[in-house]
């Protein structure tokens, strides 16, 4: 199913397969997403977006690994992974970027440790707005 080294035992919340949400997505832990999503992601923890998953959303996370569809801009604190599978339209920020071979990219990128710092601040923001 998925080929990438990822930790299931650490992964707090999973949206399976022919699960469908609309609307904003918010975790305080890691997350992994085999379904489709459309509106935005917020996860303080890493994010998984497995092979079968379709998400028109933008994407705040600290870890990130793309493996299946994404439609928006991905801003990671930390790393941003592409696997070979893995198709991302959209502009990122990240600390660090990593594309296999294969995979699909189309969008600006961003990246320094000054990217990172960037977007965690721009995380910590909207929170701090709605308070």
């Amino acid at each position: 199913m998925f080929k990438s080294k990822v930790n299931v035992s650490k992964t707090d919340t999973l949206l399976g397969e022919h699960t469908v949400t609309e609307g904003t997505i918010r975790s305080q832990a890691s997350m992994r997403i085999e379904g489709k999503i459309i509106g935005e992601i917020r996860c303080d923890g890493d994010l998984t977006i497995g092979e079968k998953a379709v998400i028109e959303a933008n994407i705040h996370a600290r870890n990130v690994i793309i493996a299946g569809k994404v439609e928006g801009d991905v801003i990671a604190s930390g790393k941003l992974a592409i696997t070979s599978t893995g198709k991302l339209f959209g502009n990122v920020s990240s600390a660090s970027l990593s594309i296999e071979e294969g995979a699909v990219f189309s969008g600006t990128s961003m990246m320094s440790a000054a990217a990172g710092e960037q977007a965690r601040k721009r995380q910590e923001l909207p929170e701090a707005q709605g308070q």
